[in-house]
């Protein structure tokens, strides 16, 4: 309880608690600092009346309406950018702070992109109410590349992402696993052209799937929606959010993304120019140094970060560091990190931690 005369805990929101990153979302919460008084649960008409666990504490899902934000200081969203870009206004109108995980926002110049404990201060320059939180694939590449960029001034990256089905949410996940338990036991499978669609798609139907290509023996070189010219909006994206938050808007980047038959953790191969020559050896230190960066990098050992080994943590992991004198300005490694955790979940919990105490929490 709160001392007498003391200020009322504020009230946070989660919007699409039900979904892949809300229910990550509740764990981050519950494992993290206490500062919230309420928690208050929203999700569409359908999941309304769910019950869920959140600080230890079972609470029943809202319905999503204009009402629902009665109260509430700070609102998460994790939902699609049609609902966003509906809700999220009437949130603010409210009086709450609106923290969007969707591509709604990002791109609008008086709506802060925030990773926190990169530009944390730009919480505060947020003239709509309204704090924008990456990509997964961004924030999980951010802090090892913002790490470099700080020592070196990035130029020219070329990153492809491998990331992994539950980037398509819940229904993402459920598609792998259907399909894994399709091939599972054709060992003949993945030898002729075509077999594996053919098998996978004649016991599961192709228009019900979040992918243009069965996953399972696969991986499939498209995320996002078209965006012109080839180019897909989840590789644009990577672009202009890291032009965005490094402040580079003349950042060359080249991406391309992929998506791989992982259930959680994307996984990425980047090849990073710098403004002058690098030492490897001053990159490692560098990224030892950088918070939340954990360095796996002992070839000899197979000591390398994969997404099976990630998943659950909130670092990001980097290895396979390595330069030839090709590019004496560049360095080349992998990354990974869990894309509904460290790419979503933490960073909105520890944004709203941020707001919490400036709200006198």
């Amino acid at each position: 309880m709160n001392a007498v005369g003391e200020r009322p805990r504020p009230t946070l929101a989660i919007v699409g608690a039900t979904g892949a990153v809300g229910a990550v979302m509740l764990e981050v919460v519950s494992q993290r600092a206490d500062v919230w008084g309420e928690i208050r649960l929203l999700a569409s008409a359908r999941s309304a009346g769910r019950t869920m666990s959140v600080r230890g504490e079972d609470v029943v899902v809202r319905e999503l309406d204009a009402a629902a934000f009665d109260g509430v200081d700070v609102a998460v969203f994790l939902v699609h950018s049609e609902v966003a870009a509906e809700y999220a206004p009437i949130a603010v109108r409210a009086g709450a702070v609106v923290i969007d995980t969707s591509r709604a926002f990002r791109a609008e110049p008086d709506v802060p992109l925030v990773v926190h404990g990169y530009n944390t201060a730009q919480v505060g320059n947020r003239p709509r109410g309204i704090v924008s939180s990456p990509t997964g694939a961004t924030l999980v590449l951010l802090d090892a590349i913002g790490a470099l960029h700080s020592g070196w001034g990035l130029t020219d990256l070329v990153v492809t992402t491998m990331e992994a089905a539950s980037g398509a949410g819940e229904a993402g996940i459920a598609r792998l696993h259907d399909e894994i338990e399709s091939v599972a036991g054709e060992r003949q499978l993945g030898r002729h052209i075509g077999d594996v669609r053919r098998h996978v798609e004649s016991r599961l139907p192709s228009e019900s799937s979040p992918f243009p290509a069965p996953l399972a023996l696969n991986v499939v070189p498209w995320t996002g929606r078209a965006a012109g010219e080839g180019w897909s909006t989840a590789e644009m994206s990577l672009r202009d959010e890291l032009r965005k938050i490094l402040d580079r808007p003349s950042l060359h980047v080249a991406a391309t993304c992929v998506r791989v038959p992982v259930v959680s953790s994307h996984a990425m191969s980047v090849h990073a120019r710098f403004e002058g020559p690098v030492s490897l050896e001053g990159a490692r230190t560098a990224l030892l140094q950088a918070p939340d960066v954990v360095v796996l990098d002992d070839v000899e050992h197979d000591d390398w970060p994969t997404p099976v080994d990630v998943t659950g943590s909130d670092p990001t992991f980097v290895g396979r560091l390595r330069q030839t004198a090709d590019f004496p300005d560049a360095v080349d490694f992998v990354v990974c990190g869990d894309n509904l955790r460290k790419g979503a979940a933490t960073n909105c919990a520890q944004i709203a931690e941020t707001l919490a105490a400036e709200l006198g929490a």
